[in-house]
């Protein structure tokens, strides 16, 4: 869902629009509107600092940090693509930091400009009420029962769909997506353009849905399962990291400090997301209760346009 949002408050909408220097940190994300809403409202009332933020798809967020070149306004981004954080410390965007609530947080979840907010996971999302038979497997969802009845996100403009794919076709290997094309599945946009016509019963399932929208529609009462494939998924850290830039350093390690604590990770599993530290419990699956498919991801961004490329054509067919 292509959204922009603020905060929900139209008093507070008015202080960002009246100018970002009348906040203590400026935070921008592509994350859910209600986590970032509930962690500013944390932060706020536990240290009194103010926090303005920028909730949109993450091209969104990236094209209004381009657009801010000449005059940088962001303290604080949060991106749904690990690959952000690997972009942005190379053109030396990023200031380096390491949060003393980071300790449990595994190393792979961290580098020293970047530490995972929560990690989400690719998943198939059924609906148990389509008259299709349960899938425990990618694969299923290219039998004939599923003729006409699978959306995918679109790789070109979901990043962690991008890596599902490039995990799924290792070596070029297109065969199971032309098997899903062969079988009617569709590729229907962002992630939520094709979760919803499952959510409505239009669709059987998603190949690749992002795990917490989908556990989030469940506990909204909406007919959807998330299953998770004994072969493996990918997980999609949310890296969080300062600008080198901020002016505003020590509240924005303040406010990473924050979204690391106990309350701050609480927050981040309320959202059905998993949280980047392995001593906070969530009512969900967690990283260890996955099989998690290896990905070079220095190679796999290497070779998107050809990757890309493939996949159009599989479903060009």
């Amino acid at each position: 869902m292509l959204k922009t949002a603020f905060h929900a408050s139209v008093a507070a909408t008015a202080l960002f629009v009246a100018g970002s220097a009348l906040a203590d940190v400026t935070v921008y994300t592509a994350g859910p509107e209600k986590l970032i809403a509930d962690l500013a409202a944390g932060f706020t009332a536990e240290t009194g600092t103010k926090v303005e933020f920028f909730q949109a798809t993450t091209g969104n967020v990236m094209a209004r940090i381009e657009a801010e070149a000449a005059n940088p306004v962001v303290d604080v981004l949060i991106s749904a693509s690990w690959d952000t954080a690997t972009d942005f410390a190379a053109r030396g965007w990023l200031e380096p930091y390491t949060s003393p609530n980071a300790e449990m947080v595994p190393d792979f979840l961290k580098t020293d400009t970047a530490v995972a907010q929560g990690v989400a996971a690719l998943a198939i999302a059924w609906n148990p009420n389509s008259g299709t038979p349960r899938p425990t497997e990618w694969a299923d969802l290219a039998k004939p029962e599923f003729k006409d009845l699978v959306n995918l996100p679109d790789p070109a403009k979901s990043g962690s769909a991008f890596e599902l794919v490039a995990a799924l076709s290792a070596g070029g290997d297109m065969a199971m997506f032309d098997s899903l094309s062969a079988n009617g599945a569709i590729v229907a946009g962002a992630n939520a353009d094709a979760l919803n016509p499952v959510l409505q019963g239009a669709k059987a399932a998603v190949f690749g849905a992002v795990d917490y929208i989908a556990l989030n529609g469940q506990a909204k009462g909406e007919s959807i399962e998330v299953i998770f494939p004994e072969s493996g998924t990918v997980i999609a850290p949310r890296p969080v990291m300062i600008m080198e830039w901020s002016q505003n350093q020590d509240e924005a390690k303040a406010f990473v400090d924050y979204m690391l604590s106990d309350a701050g990770q609480a927050i981040v599993a309320a959202q059905n997301l998993m949280p980047a530290r392995t001593d906070v419990a969530a009512d969900r699956a967690l990283i260890a209760d996955l099989k998690i498919l290896p990905i070079d991801a220095a190679g796999v961004y290497g070779k998107r346009a050809e990757t890309l490329e493939a996949f159009s054509k599989a479903f060009a067919q």
